[in-house]
C-alpha cells in the first residue's frame, strides 16, 4: 500500500509540474509574442497611399491632429481611461470625463444650427448614423409621449441608409418616399404618403448620400401645415452639409429659427477631419424630457443616450479641432472646397463629359469612367436610368486640390480616346 501512495504521490508531482511548466510556456506565447513592426508599417504606408487617391467618399484626410497626439503623448493621458457615459449637462458619480469640453463642443455649435444655449441638449456621438439614431429615437419617444402612437417614419429613397436601417432597428413603420433625378424628396410623393391620423417622424436629407441633393424644407413644412397630422418631429440628417453649410452664406439651411427642425445630426470626421468617426447631436432640453430618461442609481443620474459608455477622448479632439481652426478657418476650408467642387463640374463639361452638380453641394457626380480609373481613384458608384445608367462621383474635400481635380479630369478625358 505503501509503494502504490508513493506512486500516485510522484505521479501528482509530476502532473502538477508538467501542468506549471506548460502554463508559463502557454503564457509566454500569449503575453510574450513580439509585436510585427514591419507588418505594420507596410500597412501604415498602404493606408498612406490610398490616401492620396481616395477621393470618392465624404471623408476630409486633412486631419491635421499631430499637435493633439503629441500633447496626448507628452501629458501621458494614455495611462488614463475615461469614459463619457452619463448626461454631459449633468454632474455624476464618475468623474473621469470630457464632460466640460464636450459641452462647450455643444456650444460651439448651438448658435449655427439655431439653438439657443439655454434650450439645447447635445452630444458628441460615435458618427453621423448614432446621431440618426439619437434622433430617431427621440423623435419617436417624444411622438409617443404626445399622441400614445406609434409614429411613421418618412424619408427620402435616396437619404443615407442609415435611416432604413435604423428604422428597422427601432421597429418603425419606414415610407420611402420617391426622389427627383436630382435626389431631392418628390414632395407631391410625400403628401400622397403622408398619414394625417398618425404622428409623423420626417427625416430630411441635408445632403443625400450620392448626388449632395437637399430636400425643400419650405415645401415639405407647406404639406404638413395643409394636411395637419396630429404630431410631427423633424430630424436633419445633414451628416456632410451640416459640416460646411453654417460656414457660408447659405447657413439659414441649417438655421431652425429659418427652416424649423426639432433635432439635428452631423459627421464630424467629414468636413471636420477627423482620424476616426465622430459626430455631434443636438436637440432641445424640451425633447430630451419627453424621452425614457431611465434613471440609474449607479450613476446617481439619468442616462439618456442609446449609448451607455462613450468615448472621451472624442469630445477632446472635437474641442481642439474648434479651438486650432476657429469660425475664420472653417469659413475659409467651406469656400475652398466648394470653389473646388464648381471648377470640377466646370472642367468636366469643357471635356463634354456629362456631369452634374447639386445646389450647395461639393459633391460633383458624373458618367462613370472604366474600371481602371474606378479603382485608381476610388470613385464611388451608382446608378440612375434617368442620367444614362452607370454614375460616380467625387466628394470634393479639403484633401482635393485644383491640381488633383486637374489630374482627374485629363484621366477621364484620355480614357474617352
Amino acid at each position: 500500500m505503501k509503494k502504490i501512495f508513493r506512486n500516485k504521490t510522484r505521479i501528482s508531482i509530476a502532473v502538477v509540474a508538467i501542468t506549471f511548466i506548460f502554463s508559463i510556456f502557454y503564457s509566454a506565447q500569449i503575453f510574450s509574442e513580439e509585436i510585427p513592426i514591419e507588418r505594420l508599417n507596410k500597412f501604415a504606408k498602404q493606408m498612406h497611399e490610398l490616401q492620396k487617391r481616395l477621393v470618392g467618399y465624404p471623408v476630409n484626410q486633412n486631419t491635421e491632429l499631430k499637435e493633439f497626439y503629441e500633447w496626448y503623448l507628452g501629458s501621458k493621458l494614455y495611462e488614463v481611461s475615461m469614459n463619457n457615459v452619463g448626461d454631459p449637462r449633468k454632474a455624476g458619480i464618475i468623474g473621469m470625463n470630457t464632460h466640460e469640453f464636450e459641452n462647450e463642443v455643444i456650444n460651439f455649435f448651438a448658435p449655427l444650427y439655431g439653438f439657443s444655449k439655454d434650450e439645447v441638449w447635445g452630444i458628441v456621438t460615435m458618427s453621423g448614423t448614432d446621431g440618426n439614431s439619437h434622433g430617431m429615437y427621440f423623435g419617436a419617444r417624444q411622438l409617443f409621449h404626445q399622441t400614445k402612437m406609434r409614429p411613421i417614419c418618412y424619408v427620402s429613397e435616396e437619404a443615407h441608409y442609415s435611416i432604413k436601417r435604423l428604422a428597422d432597428v427601432q421597429n418603425l413603420e419606414l415610407r420611402l418616399i420617391k426622389a427627383d433625378k436630382e435626389g431631392k424628396m418628390i414632395v407631391s410623393e410625400f403628401e400622397k404618403a403622408l398619414d394625417p391620423s398618425r404622428p409623423a417622424l420626417v427625416v430630411i436629407a441635408m445632403g443625400t448620400t450620392f448626388k449632395g441633393a437637399i430636400d425643400n424644407q419650405a415645401e415639405i413644412d407647406a404639406v404638413i401645415r395643409r394636411k395637419k397630422p396630429i404630431a410631427v418631429y423633424r430630424h436633419v440628417d445633414a451628416a456632410l452639409f451640416g459640416g460646411y453649410l453654417p460656414f457660408t452664406e447659405n447657413k439659414d439651411l441649417v438655421n431652425r429659427k429659418v427652416v424649423y427642425f426639432d433635432s439635428i445630426a452631423v459627421s464630424g470626421h467629414k468636413f471636420f477631419g477627423f482620424d476616426e468617426p465622430m459626430g455631434i447631436f443636438l436637440t432641445t432640453k424640451k425633447t430630451l424630457n419627453q424621452t425614457n430618461p431611465f434613471e440609474i442609481a449607479y450613476l446617481n443620474q439619468a442616462v439618456p443616450t442609446i449609448t451607455c459608455s462613450r468615448s472621451a477622448l472624442s469630445p477632446l479632439k472635437f474641442w481642439w479641432k474648434i479651438k486650432r481652426t476657429g469660425m475664420e478657418g472653417f469659413k475659409a476650408q467651406a469656400e475652398i472646397i466648394l470653389a473646388n467642387a464648381k471648377y470640377m463640374e466646370k472642367e468636366l463639361k469643357k471635356i463634354n463629359w456629362p456631369v452634374w452638380r447639386g445646389d450647395y453641394s461639393n459633391t460633383v457626380y458624373f458618367k462613370r469612367p472604366g474600371k481602371i480609373l474606378m479603382e485608381k481613384y476610388g470613385f464611388a458608384p451608382e446608378f440612375d436610368s434617368r442620367l444614362g445608367g452607370d454614375l460616380a462621383h467625387v466628394v470634393v474635400m479639403q484633401n482635393v486640390s485644383r491640381e488633383d481635380v486637374d489630374e482627374i479630369v485629363n484621366d477621364i478625358k484620355t480614357s474617352k480616346k
